[in-house]
């Protein structure tokens, strides 16, 4: 697969993140967070033991390790961001949460001991600079929630990061499920922790509906499921700097479903904050082009 495919397929996962925001809201309605995202993982697993389960059987003890790692730093980037959310403002949150793109080539220098491109370099810093017209968060009063939001990131930036690192030698059908499946059995127990420390209080206060069972079918199915198998299987195919600013694209596509579902409609600094975003993640994956078809011509 060509990079610019495999950045294609990124681009389309993050369009189905930023969906996530609406049916999350309607799901935690009648759910609260660590239990939420219990089932809607359980979902996920579900599918991979009935669509893939003959692949498990053949799992190798360090794809299994390595895909429980990516596991633990999804759900502890999940869990910390959700419960930050609790404490701070959907704008604030947004914008802080965009630092993985900050983050993101920092981690994979220091892990992986490459240097990022100048041209990645710049759209980071354009891209960052559109998160932050996009979002204006207040960062007058920082609290709590700002400090998890931000510990989050670092675990999102790891994630991206080993995300390269152990799906670059994987390459078939059952390695790259397996990799899949064992993220969901890493992240469940995790999940099931915060649940019995931070909500549970001896009843389930949980209740089934049309709104949280349309909500876990997306986020469970297409958000978890078809989602992840995605990523597993194209990231290898570009780098974890770009996969990071595609990603930074999510509060844009966020804003893009509000306006067909509930008719929210953006400001012009808002606009204006995702015209910069997209120039930047542009300039990563187009500067280079430029350059080398500006130096061709005038070698002609």
């Amino acid at each position: 697969m060509k990079s610019w495919q495999a950045e294609l397929w990124l681009l389309l996962m993050t369009l189905g993140w930023g969906a996530t925001f609406l049916f999350t809201k309607l799901g935690l309605n009648d759910c609260p967070p660590s239990l939420y995202i219990i089932l809607r993982f359980s979902i996920a697993l579900i599918l991979c033991l009935a669509f893939f389960g003959r692949h498990l059987r053949s799992v190798d003890k360090k794809t299994a390790l390595q895909a429980m790692i990516l596991g633990w730093f999804f759900i502890t980037g999940f869990e910390l961001q959700t419960y930050g959310l609790a404490y701070t403002s959907i704008s604030k949150s947004a914008f802080i949460t965009g630092f993985t793109v900050l983050i993101t080539p920092f981690v994979f220098f220091l892990v992986e001991r490459k240097r990022v491109s100048n041209w990645q370099k710049a759209g980071v810093a354009i891209a960052s600079i559109g998160l932050w017209v996009f979002t204006k968060p207040d960062i007058d009063n920082v609290n709590i929630g700002d400090i998890l939001t931000l510990l989050s990131t670092t675990f999102w930036a790891l994630y991206i990061t080993y995300m390269d690192i152990f799906t670059r030698d994987k390459r078939g059908i059952a390695q790259n499920m397996q990799m899949v499946s064992f993220q969901f059995i890493g992240a469940l127990p995790v999940a099931i922790l915060f649940f019995l420390l931070f909500e549970f209080n001896g009843t389930f206060a949980l209740t089934f509906n049309e709104n949280l069972i349309t909500s876990l079918l997306f986020n469970g199915i297409a958000a978890s499921f078809v989602i992840t198998i995605v990523h597993t299987s194209v990231q290898k195919y570009s780098t974890p700097v770009k996969a990071a600013l595609i990603f930074s694209l999510e509060p844009i596509f966020a804003y893009i479903f509000a306006f067909f579902a509930a008719g929210e409609i953006l400001t012009e600094r808002e606009a204006a904050g995702a015209a910069i975003m997209m120039l930047g993640v542009l300039s990563a994956e187009l500067g280079p082009f430029l350059i080398k078809e500006k130096s061709q011509q005038a070698g002609a």
